[in-house]
């Protein structure tokens, strides 16, 4: 049974619609993903966590919910917002319909509003602070309640929210290199990646110190992608900083910026962010092009890059920076997500070329 339901924009714009089941009020940064599929993965992405997530493709939920593709253990984003949501999916690794998961991870949905007139409204505006509400309880408290977190700025929270809270290894009596990878909210698809190309691996949370990492030994660290602002991470900056010269370092996304931070550089917000799978990546060594899946919405100055940095990759949309390496340390990063297959495995080998100069 479909609710009354809205989004309201800080700016005052507003959009009707109908809600799903699941009646809440949902605050949270409007953004926009421009994918036709890989909704499973997004709405289970730890970098979306805090925000209001509007699928611009005009029908999501065609081949329903398997569970193998989720990236978390459960639903990450504040709130869902699409135009329509197939009821009756068809594929033969569906197990649930995309509404019907919706409602079971609690997460408050809106449908039927003109997603095209949303997007546009976001690529004009930037990401705007927004709230979802759905049923008539919500509905009444949406305004007084998007006054005061539209004049919010801090994410702080949104990391401890979908990261680990316990260490665990996988394959510890395995032969190949000890890879520690620091949780900012990682996806379970980085983590298949790196065990199926051999290595041992540890998870910690993002708030473990410089001396419990090395303490374990590692022949090399990954720092995770994870959502909101990397300046919101302090000590986990200040640990990346102990650990420049010590052990090879790896970023990705969230972990290129908070890498890039530790290393002098600069981040800042984009005006509406980076998200779908079909972003354009030009390797600077060799001017060659690929197709990469992005989801975060701050970026790493490539203008702010210290002398011992040397830009790698640049975004062929914006020239924003996508990659850098230290010209004497063995520290890389990249700004998108080398497991994610948006179609082509463009980016695959990165973490392969990665491990194989562990192994030298």
């Amino acid at each position: 049974m479909r609710k009354p339901a809205a989004l309201l924009l800080a700016d005052g714009t507003r959009f009707e619609g109908e809600g799903l089941e699941y009646e809440a009020l949902a605050l949270g940064e409007a953004v926009f993903y421009t994918g036709m599929t890989g909704y499973e993965e997004a709405l289970t992405d730890p970098s979306y966590a805090g925000q209001l997530l509007t699928f611009t493709y005009p029908m999501i939920g065609n081949y329903g919910i398997s569970g193998s593709a989720m990236q978390h253990g459960r639903a990450c984003v504040a709130g869902a917002i699409a135009k329509r949501i197939s009821a009756h999916p068809s594929h033969h690794a569906s197990r649930s319909d995309l509404g019907t998961w919706l409602n079971e991870q609690r997460i408050p949905t809106l449908v039927g509003i003109d997603t095209r007139a949303l997007t546009i409204a976001l690529r004009e505006h930037g990401t705007i602070r927004a709230a979802l509400a759905v049923g008539d309880g919500a509905l009444e408290k949406m305004e007084a309640a998007l006054v005061p977190y539209a004049r919010e700025t801090s994410t702080v929270g949104l990391v401890a929210d979908v990261a680990t809270r316990q260490i665990t290894s996988i394959h510890a009596d395995a032969s190949g290199p000890h890879v520690v990878v620091i949780d900012c909210g990682v996806k379970r698809a980085i983590v298949r990646e790196l065990d199926a190309l051999g290595v041992r691996l540890t998870i910690v949370p993002y708030s473990v110190s410089r001396e419990e990492i090395l303490g374990r030994r590692p022949d090399a660290v990954v720092i995770s992608p994870g959502p909101g602002d990397p300046t919101d991470l302090p000590e986990t900056i200040a640990t990346l900083k102990g650990l420049l010269g010590e052990v090879p370092l790896f970023g990705v996304c969230l972990g290129h910026q908070l890498l890039a931070l530790a290393c002098g550089a600069k981040t800042y917000k984009l005006p509406y962010g980076h998200r779908g799978g079909n972003q354009p990546v030009k390797a600077l060594r060799n001017d060659t092009v690929i197709v990469t899946a992005h989801n975060h919405g701050y970026a790493v100055d490539g203008a702010s890059l210290p002398a011992d940095l040397e830009a790698t990759m640049v975004n062929l949309n914006d020239g924003t920076n996508e990659g850098f390496r230290h010209r004497h340390l063995p520290i890389e990063a990249v700004q998108f997500h080398p497991e994610a297959s948006p179609g082509p495995f463009d980016a695959r080998y990165l973490f392969a070329e990665w491990i194989s100069s562990l192994r030298s």
